[in-house]
């Protein structure tokens, strides 16, 4: 279970620069060179959150979940007289333990305790004037407010705002009649969705604009699909993508590439830019930001890391010639990879490529994947972006360069 980010805006600065240097400890074993640091605002950064909601009698708020510290503290305190008093009395008994099966230790859940959101201040501006709107336009109307059990908020910079309300039960006309008006009661697009059921009432997206050296980008981004909660973090992460991409050329590939953010920021530098991704969704996003931003020499297509790696081996196969790869001369790979990092296979496939942007949202797991890919490569640029102010999380970057 996450904690719950404590915003202390006025101290900011000093936890961005204790943060960075944890961080900056932990690439000390590859010789990096002086780590880029990229702050984030202080507050109202995330763009998207989620709520559960809680039915209190005739009240009804948002709520969220945290670690109960005082509970866990006995939680651990129990474990340890238990593992102690399991010790002493395995210790006692005389007997073999041969051919007996160690017992499996019990896994334990941390302790979490609700915590009432009336406001919240790490998401933007435009959903926490949104949170107290939305209860207060629902509460005195039963077909709106009955089984209601989350909210899911997606806005933008731009002020866009779609509203996911999920129900622990069937949607009915009288539910959509009556939610088509709260849309326009509260400026937003809303989605239904329950078991088995989905109903959008205007549309399944927002359009994010972000800057880029200057340029605007305009990027559809899916309700329920992954995006970047940050968005000024994420302009930082294109920006500096571009700058130390500038004057590589030849074509790039991005694995894992979603709805095409990096794929349409970083086209200008390459001659032709390929996108893999395997979730329809994102696919079908990514393409249509490629093509509103005029990205001509940017494609997106649907196949896995794997998928890839065999078709390039063999330019001939089905894939290979559907993606056309024999027309293509990969300089560039980027990866950004889920929190398990690169598995071994798309790590060795990642190896061949002469440059490397390698973007992280686990350090641990660059960390290890460094290991392998310094024997080759090596570390040329280093950035930390505070994706999630007063968290110990950290989203890192780097630029790896084929040794001479």
């Amino acid at each position: 279970m996450s904690r719950l980010p404590v915003v202390e805006a006025e101290r900011y600065s000093e936890l961005l620069h204790a943060k960075a240097e944890a961080l900056a400890s932990c690439f000390t074993p590859f010789d990096p060179p002086e780590m880029e640091i990229f702050p984030s605002p202080p507050m109202h950064y995330r763009m998207r959150a989620e709520f559960r909601v809680w039915h209190e009698g005739d009240d009804l708020y948002y709520v969220m979940f945290d670690t109960d510290d005082e509970a866990l503290a006995a939680q651990q305190a129990a474990q340890v007289e238990a593992e102690a008093s399991a010790a002493s009395a395995e210790g006692s008994q005389v007997q073999s333990a041969q051919g007996k099966k160690k017992k499996k230790r019990n896994k334990t859940r941390k302790p979490v305790k609700t915590v009432r959101m009336d406001d919240y201040p790490v998401a933007s501006e435009r959903i926490n004037a949104l949170m107290p709107a939305l209860l207060d336009a629902i509460r005195d109307v039963p077909p709106l407010r009955h089984k209601l059990f989350q909210v899911e908020f997606l806005t933008t910079l731009t002020g866009e705002a779609l509203i996911s309300l999920i129900y622990h039960r069937p949607l009915d006309e009288q539910w959509e009649t009556l939610a088509r008006q709260l849309q326009v009661d509260l400026g937003v697009s809303i989605i239904g969705r329950s078991r088995k059921q989905r109903l959008v009432l205007d549309r399944e997206f927002v359009f994010e604009r972000l800057t880029v050296d200057g340029q605007t980008l305009t990027y559809k981004q899916v309700e329920n699909s992954f995006t970047q909660p940050n968005a000024r973090i994420c302009e930082s992460m294109l920006s500096w993508a571009r700058e130390v991409t500038q004057g590589i050329g030849g074509d790039l590939v991005e694995l894992y590439c979603g709805a095409g953010n990096f794929t349409v920021a970083l086209a200008p530098n390459f001659r032709r830019v390929l996108g893999t991704e395997i979730s329809r969704t994102s696919v079908a996003a990514g393409r249509f930001n490629v093509e509103i931003n005029r990205a001509h020499n940017a494609q997106v297509e649907r196949l896995s890391a794997e998928e890839f790696s065999q078709a390039l081996a063999n330019p001939q196969s089905p894939y290979g010639q559907r993606l056309g790869l024999a027309d293509y001369t990969f300089s560039t790979v980027l990866v950004d990879p889920p929190r398990a990092g690169l598995d071994p296979d798309t790590l060795k496939q990642v190896a061949e490529y002469d440059h490397i942007v390698y973007i992280s949202c686990n350090p641990q797991t660059l960390v290890e994947n460094l290991a392998t890919l310094t024997q080759t490569h090596r570390l040329e640029r280093l950035a930390f972006f505070d994706q999630f102010p007063y968290t110990d999380h950290a989203e890192a970057g780097v630029l790896l360069v084929r040794r001479a």
